[in-house]
């Protein structure tokens, strides 16, 4: 049957995640498929996902529509629910798609409105590797230039367009990175590609010339607009 199929759409065994993936890349075959929200942090995914093979689907956690479940099973979260068919489902929030078709979301940028320079202190320094620490995808800076470890939730916004993966959780020293001894939960090492250092001066500039621009239209002298 795999050898058969263009696209493989299924929910394969979460034990069985990383050898079945691994079997749809050598038979070069294209796939949506859903996995458990760690796999992102199994070896063999990452580097699929970091070598631009692989990525997040559209939805994430209790995004992704939900299983449909026997009458033994309990329904719990937010989410479960009986539709009108009568099937109980149940929405968990550690659930991803892991694809190769390609999608709007890849190519959107992230949009960052925070800044490093002027707030050093929101984002310490990692103890094993030249780099800084965010603790939020929103919260990424929009002008440093040097590499920033994010939390794994980034894969799901990531545009390979605007960032570039380095690496996965470890510093140079081939440790867990920590802060002040203490590691972050899964950081995922990146780097901007788009970096906007000058961004809001230029916008103010931009705006000043405009203004200055309208005021000459309107035959208005320098004298008169001191």
């Amino acid at each position: 049957m795999l050898k058969q199929s263009d696209i493989i759409v299924t929910n394969p065994p979460f034990s069985l995640f990383r050898e079945f993936v691994a079997q749809l890349v050598k038979n070069d075959k294209k796939f949506l498929i859903i996995g458990n929200i760690n796999a992102i942090t199994y070896k063999e995914i990452f580097k699929l996902i970091k070598e631009n093979q692989a990525w997040l689907g559209i939805n994430l956690g209790r995004g992704i529509s939900g299983f449909i479940v026997p009458e033994h099973y309990e329904l719990y979260g937010t989410e479960a629910r009986i539709d009108n068919f009568g099937n109980r489902i149940v929405s968990p929030n550690n659930c991803l798609w892991l694809t190769n078709l390609d999608n709007f979301k890849r190519h959107e940028d992230i949009e960052l409105t925070k800044r490093y320079f002027g707030n050093e202190t929101e984002y310490p320094q990692y103890d094993n590797y030249d780099g800084i620490n965010v603790n939020k995808t929103k919260d990424i800076p929009l002008d440093y230039k040097g590499y920033m470890g994010a939390p794994i939730t980034f894969l799901h916004k990531f545009n390979p367009e605007q960032f570039e993966i380095i690496k996965f959780k470890k510093g140079n020293d081939d440790k867990d990175l920590s802060i002040n001894g203490k590691c972050p939960y899964f950081r995922i090492l990146i780097k901007n590609k788009r970096i906007q250092t000058e961004s809001v001066d230029l916008t103010k500039k931009k705006k000043s010339q405009q203004v200055t621009k309208a005021i000459r239209n309107l035959g208005i002298s320098d004298s008169q607009q001191a």
